[in-house]
């Protein structure tokens, strides 16, 4: 499916969201990509929040924010984005079941990343064999063995990826919450899956295998840890665009990346990562893009 848009809105927690009623208030087409359980707020409670009456739940004010943003003409897509590029002066957003968004604007509101596995040896390892990106460090494992540990679209692209890289790739998956689109591409380019959860990363001084919860050992020299979907940071370095040391993206007060028609808000944007200034950040990015469609302002 292809669909056109004035504005691309990567990310469907507070920031993303409330970036994409602003825009769309505007009177240009917007699209919102992503899932609210990937938003930070979701299943968390929220009191320091204008107009949240006590303890606000989460993952409800997600909710009536993605009706808000229909009733306001977005059109949402609970999907992962696996890729984002420039086509000459439009960005190209392809989701894990295919859809091609085609948009003059990009905003990038998914977030950092900071799931882990919480399991012995990843804290230990990292650095030395345990990564968060198998994108970024795919080339330090040519010719040597790989492990992608994930259930979701990020996962499913990286063991596609490493499979050009690695002389043997391993899907570790538990459960299933990847698009059949992604699932088919995975299984196609040769990576093996193995059904099961991580008990350990195990080595000395680099990672030499891991263990799964039923007792296998598979015999690896990384381990890429790819839960959820792509976060805004590794978007951001497709779009040639280089994060901090921690994950964030620097972007003025209107919002603006240092690429041309790229915004970020939200967490990704930097500290306090605070529903308050995700909301604010996102309704700034989002009047700015829209406005920037429209001619109104000096866009870049």
């Amino acid at each position: 499916m292809n669909i056109d848009a004035d504005v691309t809105v990567i990310g469907a927690g507070p920031a993303g969201i409330q970036a994409g009623m602003h825009a769309s208030r505007k009177k240009v087409s917007v699209a919102i990509v992503g899932k609210i359980e990937n938003s930070a707020a979701y299943g968390t409670h929220i009191e320091n929040h204008f107009g949240a009456v006590g303890r606000a739940d989460g993952t409800a004010l997600l909710n009536d924010g993605i009706r808000k943003a229909e009733r306001f003409g977005c059109r949402v897509m609970n999907e992962n984005v696996i890729s984002v590029s420039r086509e000459g002066d439009r960005f190209l957003t392809v989701t894990e079941s295919d859809v091609r968004i085609t948009s003059k604007t990009l905003i990038l509101a998914s977030g950092i990343r900071r799931n882990t596995l919480g399991v012995p040896g990843e804290k230990e390892l990292l650095g030395n064999g345990v990564s968060y990106c198998a994108s970024c460090d795919c080339n330090f494992y040519k010719g040597k063995g790989a492990v992608i540990v994930g259930d979701e679209s990020e996962a499913a692209s990286a063991a596609e990826l490493m499979t050009k890289y690695a002389s043997k790739t391993y899907w570790v998956i538990g459960h299933v919450h990847v698009s059949d689109v992604m699932m088919k591409r995975a299984e196609a380019s040769g990576a093996e899956i193995l059904r099961g959860f991580v008990k350990s990363i195990n080595g000395q001084t680099n990672v030499e295998s891991i263990t799964l919860d039923d007792g296998r050992s598979v015999i690896t020299d990384a381990v890429f840890i790819e839960l959820g979907g792509r976060s805004s940071s590794d978007l951001a370095m497709d779009l040639d665009i280089l994060p901090k040391p921690d994950g964030t993206v620097e972007a003025d007060a209107r919002g603006r990346t240092a690429a041309p028609g790229v915004y970020a808000c939200g967490d990704i944007a930097g500290r306090p990562w605070q529903v308050a200034k995700a909301v604010g950040q996102g309704a700034v990015a989002g009047n700015d893009a829209a406005e920037n469609v429209r001619g109104d302002n000096a866009g870049r």
